[in-house]
């Protein structure tokens, strides 16, 4: 039985800002809007953003994203390259290691079980 719906545009989220760890390009800054962490702290959502820059990356969580405005670049370690820009939908599977770039101001909104 559902026992609440949590709404981002009616919630008041936890709010963290400052710089990204270790940033190899820039002096990105990034503010996280969590709305939702489940009560065994295995599940959170909300909102992320950051400012231009670029800096690694480890994922031990698998993380569902919708891009609501902006540009980005994960590179995996091999190099691979994926581009994404607002309205794109994709997932970061738990492992995934390598370099985000924003190109600008980017907004997501994340999913994230670890």
């Amino acid at each position: 039985t559902m026992t609440s719906i949590i709404r981002f545009d009616s919630a008041t989220p936890d709010v963290s800002t400052g710089p990204v760890n270790n940033p190899l390009e820039g002096e990105p800054q990034a503010t996280t809007r969590n709305f939702f962490e489940s009560p065994d702290q295995h599940f959170f959502a909300g909102i992320w953003e950051s400012t231009k820059g670029k800096w690694p990356v480890s994922y031990t969580e698998q993380e569902f994203v919708h891009m609501l405005a902006g540009e980005a670049i994960l590179t995996d370690e091999q190099g691979k390259a994926e581009h994404v820009k607002a309205g794109d939908s994709f997932v970061v599977q738990a492992g995934f290691k390598g370099t985000w770039e924003s190109l600008g101001e980017v907004r997501k909104l994340y999913a994230i079980y670890e």
